[in-house]
């Protein structure tokens, strides 16, 4: 039992040996001082502290500064939408404003319309378009209370629109001179000095017309205006229809084929104006033929 006893002693000396330098060494370590007066353990454990200290608050500092920019970011994602609704929100306002500036410049042109034209004229707004032919009638919001009455004319700032086919109280409806059984007597130049005499009538298309039964003998220019002769009892004469922008030449007994550009747009008419004309021949008849 004591050989056993001493056989352990000697095997755990080494290790009670160790303990003992390691407890003088926290010992002296503990004791030890720098120049600074600082205890050497202290020391040391602050610069082991600070080796792990360092890597773990530059993961920090890392992982925070991330979070910052991703909230910087959807941030600016958030502003940048509102400004892009800004920006549509202005163009579209701008958008009306110019509208706006078009429809008043209309308005003037018509009034000043209304002005030089020594008949009556009764300013209309259209409301309605014929759906089955989009440049074939048009609807607009006056109607025999206001005067109008059928084959009246309406015009707008551009030319000759079309006459009146229809009438209730309250509403009227318009045969566009782009309407293939549209038409009016025509002239090319200006009246008393031209003999180019046609009829022009619709083709279905809002950016022609056709002007037949010009005499082939008569000189005829593109680019030349095409105006109302009077001579259909509907039109009074002089009133602009458009422009001539294609000739098939005729000759002594065959008559030319010219294509007209009208100078109304027949795409966009809001607003018209009602000429309250009635020629002499309707007024003697009492009535003529739509």
């Amino acid at each position: 039992m004591t050989e056993r006893s001493q056989k352990e002693i000697w095997r755990l000396s080494p290790w009670l040996t160790l303990i003992l330098l390691m407890a003088n060494f926290v010992l002296m370590a503990w004791d030890a001082r720098t120049e600074s007066n600082q205890r050497v353990l202290r020391v040391w454990m602050q610069a082991i502290a600070g080796f792990f200290q360092s890597p773990i608050s530059f993961l920090a500092t890392t992982v925070t500064e991330y979070f910052h920019s991703y909230v910087e970011l959807r941030g600016a994602a958030s502003e940048n939408e509102r400004l892009k609704q800004r920006i549509h929100e202005l163009e579209i306002k701008l958008q009306n404003a110019e509208q706006l500036a078009l429809e008043n410049e209309h308005l003037r042109e018509l009034l000043a319309l209304k002005k030089n034209y020594k008949g009556t004229i009764l300013m209309a707004s259209v409301i309605a378009r014929d759906p089955s032919k989009w440049f074939g009638s048009v609807i607009l919001n006056r109607g025999s209370l206001d005067g109008v009455k059928v084959n009246m004319p309406v015009i707008t700032t551009g030319g000759v629109v079309g006459r009146v086919i229809t009438v209730t109280p309250l509403t009227s409806q318009v045969m566009l001179l782009t309407d293939e059984k549209s038409g009016a007597g025509a002239i090319i130049g200006e009246l008393g000095n031209s003999a180019a005499l046609g009829v022009l009538r619709g083709t279905g298309k809002k950016d022609t017309l056709e002007m037949r039964y010009v005499s082939g003998n008569v000189e005829v220019q593109i680019g030349e205006s095409v105006y109302t002769s009077g001579q259909d009892g509907i039109y009074p004469a002089g009133l602009k229809i458009g422009e001539v922008v294609e000739i098939k030449k005729g000759s002594s007994t065959t008559p030319h084929l010219i294509y007209v550009k009208p100078t109304a747009d027949f795409g966009s008419i809001k607003e018209v104006a009602v000429l309250l004309y009635e020629s002499q021949k309707i007024q003697q008849d009492g009535k003529t033929n739509p």
